[in-house]
């Protein structure tokens, strides 16, 4: 066998660092900040929600949502992402990535518009049609996840490839402290404005009719960032890595990448026989693929989706952990437009604290540690922290502690993403060929939200107290938070375990590492 790989990809290979890495990390990061931001925002809105629409005035605790409405607000954009992420993985392969991509932006700024224009003032008409919107928003997010790490992945150098794909997982850090921050500043605005009493004083006007812009706003603000870059991403050209190989158009290939990389490339006598390979155009049910890519398929769907059982409740149920430890007070001594001000408060120094700061650890040190490095070390210190606060999780509850508490907390987060959060979006970019490399990434992305609902419906009911007193209104008693953060630990081990089927793509061209270099002598 002998190893060739195309010219205009092996200038894509040595490129130096240029103006174009970082236009294509802003065009598909900003997609990813709309994703985070869509998906996680809703946690913010939840207990307002509840407080607006299943008000009872004879109850001493302010209204909530009922644990069916609870569970398909929260987890019927993950169902919506995971049919994204299979249908857009399959299509980015099938029809390429760029006009794949408009697509995908499209449907994202239509839904965060209309999930804020959710009909009505009735519970049932509202909440139907938030989650009907919320699953095609959550199908186009989808979408993103395959084709903004494929895009970034084939435009990419091998030497600074891995920080350049985490940036754009990056900017879904920024995405959850803009929701913070938004949710911040629009409560503070309405409470200057509608000033209120707290629930225990008066609960009719707890929560003022005019709250219920406040979840609207925050909601469609979604839509910005996604309409800004628009334009951007549809004047990108085609990726060379799929134009060449899947397309099987070198030609124009070449000329795309000449402009990107502004230096002229040659074509190749051979480059026709490279890319013709019958060897090299087995398909994704095929046993050459098994044996190929089999396990590493493997490894990339297992580890994400033990990742995202983990990540997701953690994420999703921040607000109910704040709760227990006393970070916001008890909902009937604030009124409903403060309340959504503390959550938000909360999760934002969280965000700010550890979550941001652990992916841009990544971006920092993918290329120096390698990928394999930092997501072992990720799940082993997620496990370590899980058990951390779990065991002794009776002595963190105590007034005295809580700051011990938030610590250990946010510890875990910090390296979820200094570590599988990251690298788990990374790897399956890399390692697949290019006529299936979206569709691989779309599988591994929609095993990984497979936990995600799991982690999300799961521990929304897990998580409940055992003693059925205490439990939240319309829950069914449950194994309590210290022995699902104990179930959480040990997920957490048994991704540390699966991390070793993944191969480390450090340094190597996306070619070597798919096996697409090689052709007969």
């Amino acid at each position: 066998m002998a190893e060739q790989q195309l010219g205009v990809l092996k200038a894509l290979d040595v490129a130096k660092t240029q103006l174009y890495h970082f236009t294509a990390i802003v065009i598909a990061g900003m997609g990813f900040f709309t994703d985070a931001y869509d998906l996680f925002c809703v946690s913010l809105v939840t207990k307002l929600l509840g407080r607006l629409y299943y008000f009872n005035p004879l109850s001493e605790k302010p209204g909530s949502l009922p644990p069916h409405v609870a569970a398909a607000v929260n987890g019927v954009a993950l169902c919506g992402t995971l049919a994204g992420q299979l249908f857009f993985g399959w299509l980015g392969d099938k029809l390429g990535r760029k006009k794949v991509y408009g697509i995908t932006l499209i449907m994202m700024i239509v839904c965060s518009v209309a999930s804020g224009l959710s009909f009505g003032n009735q519970a049932k008409g509202v909440m139907t049609t938030l989650c009907f919107f919320r699953f095609w928003l959550g199908f186009g997010i989808g979408g993103d996840y395959p084709l903004s790490a494929t895009i970034m992945s084939e435009y990419a150098n091998k030497k600074t490839r891995g920080a350049f794909i985490a940036a754009v997982f990056a900017m879904q850090g920024v995405g959850i402290l803009a929701g913070g921050f938004v949710a911040l500043a629009v409560s503070t605005i309405f409470d200057k404005n509608f000033p209120a009493p707290t629930y225990a004083v008066d609960r009719a006007l707890s929560t003022p009719p005019q709250a219920d812009y406040i979840w609207r706003i925050i909601v469609m603000f979604g839509a910005l960032p996604a309409a800004l870059t628009y334009y951007w991403r549809m004047k990108m050209p085609e990726t060379a890595r799929y134009t060449a190989l899947v397309a099987k158009n070198i030609k124009q290939a070449t000329q795309d990448m000449s402009k990107v990389l502004q230096v002229d490339i040659e074509m190749e006598e051979r480059a026709e026989d490279i890319v013709q390979d019958p060897r090299l155009n087995y398909g994704l049910f095929s046993k050459e693929f098994a044996k190929r890519h089999g396990l590493p398929l493997l490894g990339c769907t297992s580890t994400w989706f033990l990742l995202d059982i983990a990540f997701y409740s953690q994420n999703l149920f921040q607000k109910d952990i704040f709760s227990a430890i006393g970070w916001i007070p008890k909902a009937a001594t604030m009124n409903g437009i403060h309340e959504v001000f503390m959550i938000a408060r909360a999760q934002t120094l969280i965000a700010l604290c550890s979550t941001v700061p652990g992916y841009w650890f990544t971006v920092a040190f993918i290329d120096i540690m390698g990928r394999f490095a930092i997501q072992l070390m990720g799940f082993f210190m997620m496990t370590v922290f899980m058990f951390a606060i779990a065991f002794p999780y009776d002595h963190w509850i105590k007034p005295d502690n809580r700051i011990g508490f938030v610590v250990m907390y946010s510890l875990t987060f910090f390296f979820a993403n200094f570590g599988p959060n990251a690298t788990t979006f990374i790897v399956p970019a890399e390692i697949f060929p290019a006529r299936l490399r979206s569709t691989c990434h779309g599988i591994s992305a929609a095993t990984g939200k497979a936990g995600a609902i799991v982690g999300a419906f799961g521990f929304l009911y897990a998580a409940q107290p055992q003693d059925k007193t205490k439990t939240d209104a319309g829950y069914p008693p449950g194994i309590g938070v210290k022995n699902s953060l104990i179930m959480l630990g040990v997920i957490n081990f048994v991704g540390m375990l699966f991390t070793f089927l993944v191969p480390e793509p450090k340094g190597k061209s996306l070619e070597e590492l798919s096996g697409e270099t090689e052709v007969e002598k």
